[in-house]
């Protein structure tokens, strides 16, 4: 896309340097220290699945158990593969069940024990890799052979709290034209320590993620893609205090998006900071082997601070999660950046603004799939308003080659949609994708004028503000509540009683491969 809004390259580059420079701290603390989810994950990936009567994953009662002997400075590998080798257990839930029961003895090993702890360790994580790998290959395969439908992919939220219900009705919104499904969780999922086990029938206000409800959804979108000759793409939401286990559970299973920021779940469901920031690296790490996209948080920002004034905090969230992207070993092409069509309609020239900031952005991030979202703070119950205001941001969306539009629904705050409403807003989407799906080739502002003019002014924002972070450090910008207003100190929220700092010596066969294959 050639630029339009002669954006200075020369500042340009500064802020994606402020970027790095304000997030390499950050990096760091998640390089030298681990959580008790990142270890989950570890044994998720080889294989430990299954919960006790009570529900608890093994992964939490064996990651517990070593922590309670052991610690968890050296990572969970070493001392799980090594007393599965000294107490000759059979497989990881044997030991898991074993270790619940206060029966296994688990120590740190050196020498030869722990160089075999590492070859049985890599060789089991090892295999949940090449199910993701192969699960990858599927993927490709599948958008040969079935066929990829054009951008901007209209993607569409179904979840009812049952799964089982979800199902018909995400094959009948693919019918109806959704080309990505999204199975929002369960209101309070990312603050559950633990992911639940198996297929689920109740949820409030979504459906709980889980690897079984993964399997179930993929599998019946398949047969819908088959059906129609595209491929659906499936989302889920990797963010909480999951958000490890999560992906690797999502790669298993070959999803193709998941929402993974860790601002969302510091800002809306305070979680501590440093937790989630050292989650989402490693969660990233899995993605980016998987060939997830990524979808960001920013438009939530939009929800609690004022879309205008707030703007350039969007650029700035979404040039740290470029860098943090990248850093972790994901491409530009999985970085569904996330921004929002959230500007007060009372506003004049709010739609002038709409597309100054949207066409920014496009800019900016040319090679990312953009997931730009529809209005709901300024959803007034007006439902014929509400229609027209969907519309406008559909063009808008299509004028500035947004690759992601999630639909609006003219209920949106109401009530769950109903199916009719669902059907109403992928017409709404589909009319002016025919009717103005060309219209961004022709649209130039001026260069003086007042869009151009806008969205300069909201980059040099950017900049400002990125210079302020760098010096008084992001942890500390979180604090004050730069973005999405709320303040969330780094010592504060859920979760911070699962940070580890790594000692010497620490081990993790999943980060070692992951980074080994970049």
């Amino acid at each position: 896309m050639t630029t339009k809004l002669n954006l200075d390259p020369a500042l340009v580059r500064q802020v994606r340097e402020l970027a790095r420079q304000a997030a390499e701290p950050v990096v760091h603390l998640a390089r030298t220290h681990t959580t008790v989810s990142v270890e989950r994950a570890v044994l998720r990936l080889a294989g430990l699945g299954g919960a006790d009567e009570d529900g608890m994953p093994w992964v939490n009662r064996l990651t517990d158990a070593i922590r309670e002997t052991t610690g968890l400075e050296h990572g969970v590998a070493l001392p799980a593969w090594d007393a599965m080798a000294t107490g000759n257990y059979p497989d990881l839930r044997t030991l898991a069940q074993q270790a619940a029961g206060g029966q296994v003895k688990f120590r740190v090993p050196g020498g030869e024990d722990a160089a075999a702890a590492r070859r049985a360790a890599a060789r089991s994580v090892g295999k949940g890799l090449a199910r993701i790998d192969q699960q990858r290959a599927a993927r490709s395969a599948l958008l040969r052979d079935i066929g990829d439908p054009p951008k901007p992919w209209i993607y569409l939220i179904v979840a009812t709290g049952d799964i089982y219900e979800d199902i018909p009705q995400a094959q009948a919104a693919a019918r109806e034209g959704a080309d990505i499904i999204a199975v929002i969780r369960s209101t309070g999922q990312s603050l559950l320590d633990y992911v639940p086990e198996g297929a689920t029938r109740e949820g409030y206000a979504g459906t709980y993620a889980t690897q079984e409800n993964f399997r179930l959804m993929r599998a019946a979108l398949d047969d819908v893609s088959r059906e129609l000759g595209r491929y659906v793409r499936l989302t889920n939401y990797a963010s909480g205090l999951c958000m490890p286990e999560i992906a690797a559970l999502a790669g298993l299973e070959r999803l193709d998006m998941m929402l993974n920021d860790c601002m969302y779940g510091i800002i809306f469901r305070d979680i501590n900071p440093i937790r989630t920031f050292i989650d989402q690296r490693f969660s990233r790490q899995v993605h980016a082997r998987a060939g997830i996209i990524i979808n960001t948080g920013e438009d939530n920002y939009l929800t609690t601070a004022d879309a205008v004034d707030a703007a350039h905090t969007v650029v700035v969230s979404q040039l740290l999660n470029e860098y943090f992207g990248l850093e972790a070993g994901l491409e530009d092409w999985q970085l569904g950046l996330g921004h929002a069509f959230e500007i007060n309609p009372e506003v004049p020239d709010s739609f002038l603004l709409e597309l100054a900031h949207a066409l920014l952005i496009r800019e900016l991030f040319p090679d990312a799939p953009l997931k730009y979202m529809p209005p709901t703070k300024h959803m007034t119950g007006n439902v014929f308003a509400g229609y027209l205001l969907d519309a406008f941001f559909n063009l808008c969306g299509v004028m500035t080659d947004q690759s992601i539009l999630l639909i609006g629904m003219m209920t949106e705050g109401i009530h769950t949609p109903f199916l009719s409403d669902r059907d109403l807003a992928l017409e709404n989407v589909r009319y002016v994708r025919r009717a103005a799906g060309r219209l961004g080739e022709s649209f130039r502002p001026e260069p003086d004028g007042f869009v151009a003019r806008r969205a300069r002014q909201v980059l040099g924002e950017s900049a400002g503000l990125l210079e302020r972070i760098k010096a008084d450090g992001l942890l500390a910008a979180i604090g004050e509540g730069t973005f999405g207003v709320t303040r969330r100190p780094p010592g504060g929220g859920r979760g911070l009683d699962g940070v580890i700092e790594r000692a010497d010596g620490y081990w993790n066969p999943a980060i070692d491969m992951l980074e080994g294959a970049r």
